[in-house]
């Protein structure tokens, strides 16, 4: 059992999908060699990645998997045994087919086994193991065909037969070698047009030789790195950059620290073989324009990691990395201070030539802007989202407060019309605050309309103030509601309206900032704003709410039935559902708890059949002793059930119902809801529903049923 390497080397890959790739290729390939049993279950897999390469290493391969016995289904008993039990000619006829020499004598040793209604007859045989060129072969077809790759291209190979010519290959980019290592032992498999063998290339510039050949599949990563000078691993070469940028920010003191972010790393990591991490600067003028300008013109267009100080603002100098490692780094460093200083000289006369303008002035380019061709342009959006945020200040805080949140509302896309985030469309909002304090706006206004996208992401902020809070709240509601109601719903993976993301925006502002707004009124509240444009989708759309909310609070480590039962109510206030919840799952750690919630399901079910009950009880007709327990303990025990539910102790108001689970027992015991007197039945089933009523104001307990 040997060590087994494939790697496929090609032209540079994409980086921002380079991790993806290889971990693709390397999984997908281990899977299909355990799958035909060339390699065991627990086989340790790695895969490497770099800019021109991808390749898996499987620690134990065999050359040849194992024989496995098989029982192969042949045919029903009546089909292949005649009346006397004799051979039919269908049964001989299959089994020579499948090879057998003597058929008539292996009839007697047929299996007869059920399959369905009727018997069938079986061939006990053994499956010869595949072999690992064959083995090998529709692994990396396997591993090639499903690579997540973004967009295929089509080139041209020249086709190494005697008859010359060009064929045509599909892959994400030109393939030039191809390398399958078993040991030391190349297994000569083939894909897009190329022989396997034990060649390979290290780096373009810095590589010991052009051509590589590896001893053997072990030898792979020592060899790349010593000839090749390649950190093949990706994650190995991840690491030494985070190194090297940590040990590059901390000989420059003070506290300097580079910027955090992973997914700039990542396509870092995907863009160089041998790292170099160099320091650079810029000149301080540039330091007047916004760091978020300037970091982001850095990241996004030059790959550059910017240097913040102790207290997280932006410096003059920042970190390159580099695919080479010249004795003389200055010609590089030079070269990179000298290409970033036009990105940054964009930046500081886009945001001058911005602040010639104010927001306001910029208010009536808005209606020249088509935001949806069925919802008109973006400002009549803008004037959408005033009236939803005037609605929603003036529940909140009265005038003074609709008419901050109508002004922040008024000016919070202006930002749109402006030449910076024409250029960099991730600082909308984030500029806008910027010309707000220039414009001299008051902080509160500027931070609003800052805020009024966030959050933007799993985990981001919220807004700092209540104005911002309300102009957010109605920013999402009006694209939630204008999409809903014009059938623009998400589907599967697509959602291209971030409808998804902004669901989960308003959950976490009604819940995470208390706010005492019930949900359906405040959907229904910003449908007029739409006119005739949309149908009113407030009951979809707060269903999709949920939706997003069970899914939220799932993750959040709260069990399905604890979710199930909250949220079965359909609570209009988010600030007290985790509240209710734990609520719950305190019920639930009680003894009464089970026996409680199967009653209370059987209730359910007693009430849906009955149709329309009244919560209403005729003392006088109360005959059997259980319900008469029952009634009383009810009186005894649901008004300090109520008080406690109403005075939001959620967790004692159902402690208090738990109480009643042996009144409860002895009623289904002993008394017949269903009598045939219809007086005594709806009485019966009054009692039912007041205690119902009693038992599900936190949540719906039926839900806790095993």
């Amino acid at each position: 059992m040997n060590k087994l390497l494939v790697e496929l080397f090609v032209e540079e890959l994409p980086p921002k999908a380079l991790k993806k790739l290889g971990e693709s290729f390397a999984a997908t390939l281990a899977e299909q060699l355990k799958a035909q049993g060339l390699a065991a279950s627990d086989a340790a897999v790695t895969a490497f990645a770099s800019p021109r390469r991808l390749a898996a290493h499987v620690s134990a391969v065999l050359a040849q998997a194992p024989d496995q016995p098989m029982l192969q289904k042949l045919m029903p008993v009546a089909v292949g045994l005649d009346a006397q039990g004799q051979a039919t000619p269908a049964l001989l006829k299959k089994l020579q087919a499948l090879g057998v020499n003597d058929p008539a004598a292996e009839v007697a040793r047929l299996k007869r086994q059920p399959d369905g209604k009727a018997e069938a007859l079986f061939y006990d045989s053994i499956a010869r193991g595949v072999g690992l060129q064959a083995g090998l072969q529709k692994a990396l077809d396997e591993a090639l065909a499903k690579l997540p790759i973004p967009k295929v291209m089509q080139y041209q190979l020249e086709t190494d037969c005697e008859l010359p010519g060009w064929s045509s290959v599909n892959f994400v980019r030109p393939a030039h070698r191809l390398v399958a290592l078993h040991g030391a032992e190349v297994v000569p498999v083939k894909a897009l047009g190329l022989v396997a063998g034990r060649s390979t290339q290290g780096h373009r510039f810095e590589a010991q030789q052009p051509v590589i050949s590896l001893r053997d599949a072990d030898s792979y990563a020592q060899q790349l790195a010593q000839e090749g000078a390649v950190i093949a691993s990706f994650a190995e070469r991840r690491a030494e950059i985070v190194r090297q940028l940590q040990a590059a920010a901390a000989k420059l003191g003070g506290g300097v620290r580079p910027i955090e972010d992973d997914a700039l790393l990542d396509e870092v990591t995907a863009l160089v073989e041998r790292p170099n991490v160099l320091v650079c600067e810029f000149e301080k003028q540039f330091l007047n324009v916004p760091q978020e300008c300037l970091i982001l013109t850095m990241k996004a267009n030059q790959k550059y990691f910017p240097l913040l100080d102790a207290q997280g603002r932006l410096t003059d100098r920042f970190l390159v990395v580099s695919n080479i490692r010249p004795d003389d780094a200055s010609a590089v460093i030079q070269g990179n201070e000298r290409v970033v200083r036009p990105r940054l000289a964009d930046a500081k006369f886009f945001f001058d030539q911005d602040r010639k303008k104010t927001l306001e002035s910029r208010v009536e380019g808005l209606s020249k802007v088509v935001y949806h061709n069925k919802l008109g342009t973006q400002g009549e959006r803008m004037a959408r989202v005033c009236a939803i945020a005037s609605a929603i200040g003036q529940q909140l805080g009265g005038d003074a407060l609709a008419q901050q949140a109508e002004q922040a509302a008024r000016l919070a896309k202006t930002d749109l019309l402006t030449d910076m985030v024409g250029e960099f469309p991730e600082l909308q909002g984030i500029m806008g605050g910027y010309y707000a304090r220039h414009d001299g706006l008051s902080a509160e206004m500027a931070e609003a309309i800052e805020d009024h996208y966030k959050p933007r992401f799993a985990g981001d902020q919220l807004p700092r103030n209540t104005v911002g809070v309300v102009v957010a709240l109605a920013d999402k509601l009006e694209t939630l509601v204008g999409m809903f109601g014009i059938g623009n719903l998400p589907s599967g993976d697509k959602d291209p309206f971030a409808l998804r993301r902004h669901a989960l925006g308003v959950m976490r502002m009604l819940t995470e900032k208390a706010l005492p707004l019930p949900l359906q009124a405040l959907l229904q509240a910003a449908v007029p704003s739409f006119g005739d444009k949309i149908t009113d989708p407030s009951t979809a759309l707060a269903d999709f709410i949920y939706d997003r909310l069970a899914g939220s609070l799932r993750e959040q480590g709260y069990s399905a039935q604890e979710v199930d039962a909250v949220l079965a109510l359909k609570p209009q206030r988010f600030a007290d559902v985790a509240q209710r919840l734990e609520a719950v799952r305190a019920f639930a750690a009680l003894p009464e708890s089970q026996a409680l919630a199967a009653a209370n399901k059987r209730i359910s079910n007693i009430l849906k059949k009955a149709g329309e009950v009244d919560a209403h009880v005729n003392p006088a007709l109360l005959k059997e002793d259980a319900e008469k327990a029952l009634h009383a303990a009810m009186l005894k025990l649901a008004p300090q059930s109520l008080a406690q539910f109403e005075a939001g102790d959620h967790a004692a108001s159902l402690k208090t119902l738990a109480a009643l689970r042996g009144p409860v027992d002895a009623f289904f015991d002993d008394v017949m809801v269903n009598a045939e007197e219809m007086d005594l039945r709806l009485n019966r089933q009054g009692l039912l529903k007041s205690l119902h009523v009693a038992m599900n104001r936190v949540a719906d307990l039926s839900r806790l049923a095993a």
